[in-house]
């Protein structure tokens, strides 16, 4: 484990701080760090962990996946967000529920431990920040838990695509680059579907110039909010016609 000034790696957590205030800030808002490479992450249940608010993400990118009774459903984490893994969900006995970490590109976690907690006192609107970014997160799950509920996938896809191009795209050229090199699978468990129902979908949507892969991401339309909207109003009420027939209706 190394150490970092949090308030350098993520000046957003001091937004709104003078000058003077934030200089201050960032020399004493110090947290041991943990880099993850690239794999299965399994969190350490250290004495540690019980001992800090959480963990943020400084950079990198990772998923948790939850498996109930064979059905899969994940959430990708990226820069600023607050978790807890070493907090665990109580099932009865005979429910079959397991969670799995995944690190998709190196990625470097910051314990915001008491020690951090004691500092960041000083200064109440950086601890209101990471509040407000583990609210965001439940509030992120909500949203995934109703994009799980659309009928079809290409749907689900092109709102899933919409919510990554929104927080991690690049405008270029050709579309918004989202630069996540995320498999199928991932995919498959970020909009709770098959594997091979997603593969699918995919290639529907990239023939039809919505989504497609590039450079180890992926690239989507520039109105990829618009056609998210018109597919999920069109598609309920009228069968594919015209060019249309590119994306075809597809079950889960």
């Amino acid at each position: 484990m190394g150490a970092v000034a949090v308030i350098e790696v993520d000046p957003d957590l001091a937004e709104g701080l003078p000058p003077a205030e934030r200089e201050a800030a960032s020399r004493r808002l110090i947290a041991p760090t943990t880099d993850l490479p690239v794999g299965a992450w399994f969190p350490d249940d250290g004495d540690a962990a019980p001992r800090a608010i959480g963990m943020l993400v400084l950079g990198g990118l990772l998923t948790r996946a939850v498996t109930l009774e064979g059905r899969t459903t994940g959430e990708l984490l990226g820069a600023g967000d607050v978790l807890r893994p070493w907090d665990h969900e109580e099932v009865p006995e005979h429910v079959r529920l397991t969670v799995q970490w995944s690190v998709h590109a190196p990625t470097r976690l910051a314990l915001l431990d008491r020690r951090f907690v004691a500092a960041a006192a000083h200064w109440p609107s950086v601890l209101e920040e990471i509040t407000r970014r583990a609210v965001r997160r439940s509030r992120g799950l909500s949203l995934q838990l109703a994009l799980g509920q659309v009928p079809r996938i290409e749907g689900r896809l092109l709102l899933l695509f919409w919510r990554l191009a929104e927080r991690w795209g690049r405008m270029t050229p050709d579309g918004i680059h989202v630069p996540l090199r995320l498999t199928h699978e991932t995919l498959a468990a970020l909009v709770a579907a098959r594997r091979p129902s997603v593969t699918s979908a995919l290639g529907r949507l990239s023939d039809a110039g919505l989504i497609r892969r590039r450079d180890g991401g992926w690239v989507v339309d520039r109105e990829l909010d618009r056609h998210a909207t018109e597919f999920l109003v069109a598609r309920e009420t009228n069968p594919p016609r015209g060019g249309d027939q590119a994306i075809a209706s597809s079950s889960s």
